[in-house]
């Protein structure tokens, strides 16, 4: 087989019985194993089996009120994906860890121990955070407001590169007959003051196998693409259309330009949502199965934590109050996503019922119902427009989606020579193709 010199990167995000909210309730889920390490090893070790790049496990420091009505519980990241590492060998390990809510020193040892344990495969999925919910569980009353946030994490990012830096390649001598240890002189302190942290260092651990591990960032708004041109070196979308996503990823690629980063060096996954069936009527079929197990109070709960409104004093069936909804820059959460179901609500001119069904299955992300043949060709048409570089794979049924895509999908990606058929590399980096030198200069 003939491989063409750029190849599709896949993601697998994973949470718990499925993206979709009503996962949990389907036949073939499992929600008593939301809290079990197996079930995870066993996701990890499909994806690898279908040598993907990477898993990602999303993290929220709080308790949702739509504990109600869907399975939330998932295990602290950086011990959950340390279990991982001990059962995989290739695949990379995401973790969010979140720049509002934790310290920079904290954040640079657990990502540099992660990188350690699993020998070169970890990655930082860069967050804000959101919500005055989860500020009350860290002693304050209220979210940092937008720009705030993004400020903090530029600054908490800058301290975390310096503290990996703070460990030399050859600072380790290890000479038991000298009784050399390490080289005192090839260690430095971070030494950072600025507006929000003032860290000495250095790091009390060596440098780890990637120097750093790979920085993804998950924020659409306009200060988010601005925080990934600048530091980031894979980029999680939510994308609903194909011209959208042409767009935005000309966008942060642009932007990567004026900060003398190489575009090459971002990788733009958007978040896809696939039904995978034998034929295009069984993909449908269901998507409709289990569209048709939502409940409409968790549909409205989450709508109103969207778009910061509560829209279960309006009619289930009448049409989104576009005119009554807060302006974008008001909203303290996720803005690009407010955004989304705003335009979507207002292109297709859909009801409130209707907005719930349309993002149950992955809230907002690109959604795709058909037979593998199909969704090869849907990722191969974006991967070949320039929309993206790969795609953040969201199965809305775990274990079954994730399955049927890497034994349906991926031979047929494999088969036209856009995606690897084995791993050519052991760090996540090699996997992605992305250079650590680039980011060694903007510290």
């Amino acid at each position: 087989m003939i491989q063409t010199k750029r190849q599709l990167h896949l993601n697998l995000f994973i949470m718990s019985t499925g993206h979709h909210e009503a996962s949990w309730r389907h036949p073939d889920a499992s929600p008593h194993m939301a809290t079990s390490i197996e079930y995870y090893q066993k996701l990890a070790q499909t994806a690898e089996r279908g040598k993907m790049d990477s898993i990602f496990l999303a993290e929220k420091y709080r308790l949702p009120k739509s504990i109600q009505h869907r399975v939330i519980p998932q295990m602290e990241a950086f011990t959950l994906l340390s279990a991982i590492a001990a059962v995989t060998k290739r695949i990379g390990l995401t973790a969010t860890a979140s720049t509002t809510y934790n310290e920079p020193y904290h954040i640079a040892r657990k990502f540099a121990s992660l990188d350690h344990i699993s020998g070169g495969r970890a990655g930082w999925n860069i967050v804000t955070s959101t919500g005055d919910a989860t500020a009350r569980n860290f002693s304050r009353e209220e979210h940092m407001d937008h720009q705030a946030r993004y400020d903090r994490g530029r600054e908490f990012v800058e301290v975390v590169k310096r503290l990996w830096d703070s460990w030399q390649e050859d600072s380790l001598v290890i000479d038991k007959e000298s009784g050399i240890y390490a080289d005192l002189g090839k260690i430095q302190a971070a030494d950072f003051k600025g507006e929000h942290f003032s860290v000495r260092g250095a790091l009390n651990i060596p440098r780890s196998p990637q120097t750093y591990p790979v920085l993804v960032q998950a924020g659409s708004s306009d200060d988010g693409k601005e925080f990934a041109a600048e530091l980031a070196e894979v980029v999680f979308t939510v994308q609903h259309t194909l011209e959208d996503a042409i767009a935005f990823y000309a966008d942060v690629k642009n932007r990567a330009r004026k900060y003398g980063r190489s575009a090459e060096q971002i990788k733009i996954l958007p978040g896809f949502i696939p039904y995978v069936g034998d034929t295009e009527a069984e993909a449908r079929d269901k998507e409709r199965e289990l569209n048709e197990l939502s409940v409409s109070a968790y549909g409205i709960q989450c709508l109103s934590d969207t778009l910061q409104k509560d829209m279960s004093k309006y009619p289930l069936d009448g049409p989104v109050p576009l005119d009554e909804l807060p302006s974008v820059h008001e909203i303290k959460g996720q803005q690009a996503r407010f955004q989304l179901y705003v335009d979507l609500a207002r292109r297709e001119n859909l009801t409130i019922r209707e907005l719930i069904i349309r993002t149950a299955g992955g809230r907002g992300h690109f959604t795709f119902a058909g037979t593998p043949v199909q969704i090869a060709d849907v990722l191969e048409k974006w991967f070949r427009s320039g929309a993206a570089d790969g795609f953040n794979l969201m199965p809305p049924l775990l274990p079954v989606g994730l399955d049927d895509f890497v034994a349906k999908v991926i031979p047929e990606l494999q088969n036209r020579g856009i995606y690897r058929t084995e791993y050519e590399g052991r760090t996540l980096r090699e996997h992605l193709g992305v250079d650590v030198e680039s980011l060694h200069q903007k510290v």
